[in-house]
């Protein structure tokens, strides 16, 4: 049995082992695979690991082998599930195995945003507090979080770990859900409508699927319901947000700052809006990528492997 890994470098730059995969078939693994090359990389293989690369209709016509198509990624909207489907073939995910280090991640950017460490530890080796006529110095406002209020849209396993990590520091956290789980509000968490929650937050964080429904449910639109000097912070998928209207709202001040590990494009493209935008953080979408997660997601891609081979597959999105 033929098994190829199609992008292995951003999950395994050599730090793992691809030696579960091997002791199942005969394993091929690509660091990177340039998209014009997918259809021939693959080749004759039955199971094919894949990441963010386009797995489409076409693709899959020139690759009649493919019986398991395992996405190395909670997210799935590069790859023809239809299509997929209609060949019999089973596309599973990774559903939970970030939901620790991108939920400390979010509140790592939440806590930048409130207190700029990197930009005072920088300016103390630049020598302006060597050169402070005071005993202390801040050159962004700096702000403290309890009695706040932090607005979370989407409450998956993500949102709701946040939740839990904001509510620890004393914030409020108003929650706007396609889905209620009354069981989940707590004193200081509870569900609200997306208006209410857009008036009233200090923060919003974004934790929903991209779906036709949310693309974009960040604009001028409903930015301009936000509370002036409110903050955003992205840690899902960049074109939940319109990027040339979070831009504006940064650079006209109606907006504090924005901290964003996702964008529409990645990588990032030099004509990105946000790259002009004041008091924005950008990370080049690392929230997942610890080694403790990226261990779970390898050991989770084998186990749905190996739950296909069995005959009962699991973590199937079509």
């Amino acid at each position: 049995m033929k098994i190829v890994v199609l992008e292995g470098y951003t999950l395994n730059p050599g730090d793992l082992s691809w030696e579960q995969m091997e002791d199942i078939g005969e394993l091929t693994v690509y660091d990177r695979t340039p998209t014009e090359e997918i259809a021939e990389r693959i080749g004759q293989a039955e199971i094919v690991f894949v990441n963010k690369l386009p797995i489409t209709r076409e693709v899959l016509n020139k690759c009649p082998n493919i019986r398991f198509l395992g996405v190395l990624a909670t997210g799935y909207n590069n790859v023809d599930t239809v299509a997929a489907r209609e060949r019999g073939i089973v596309v599973s995910n990774i559903p939970t195995y970030g939901t620790d280090a991108v939920a400390q991640f979010t509140i790592a950017l939440l806590l930048e945003l409130s207190h700029h460490v990197g930009a005072h530890a920088e300016a103390v080796k630049n020598g302006q507090w060597a050169s402070s006529p005071d005993w202390t110095f801040w050159n962004h406002p700096l702000i403290e979080l309890q009695g706040k209020t932090l607005g979370i849209i989407g409450f998956g396993r993500i949102g709701q770990k946040t939740a839990k990590i904001a509510e620890a520091l004393g914030m409020n956290i108003l929650v706007y859900s396609k889905t209620k789980r009354l069981e989940l509000e707590t004193e200081n968490c509870k569900y609200s409508s997306l208006k209410e929650l857009l008036q009233n937050s200090h923060v919003i964080s974004l934790h929903c699927p991209l779906l036709p429904e949310t693309e974009g449910i960040i604009n001028k639109e409903t930015i301009g319901k936000m509370r002036e000097g409110a903050m955003i912070i992205n840690t899902s998928r960049g074109q939940l947000i319109v990027e040339e209207d979070l831009k504006d709202a940064l650079n006209s001040g109606k907006l504090a700052g924005a901290a964003c590990d996702v964008v529409s494009v990645e990588p990032i493209r030099g004509d990105n809006p946000l790259l002009a935008a004041k008091n924005i953080i950008i990370t080049p979408h690392i929230a997942w990528a610890p080694k403790e997660s990226r261990i779970r997601l390898l050991n989770i891609a084998v186990d749905n492997l190996k739950a296909f081979l069995s005959g009962k597959p699991v973590n199937v999105v079509n």
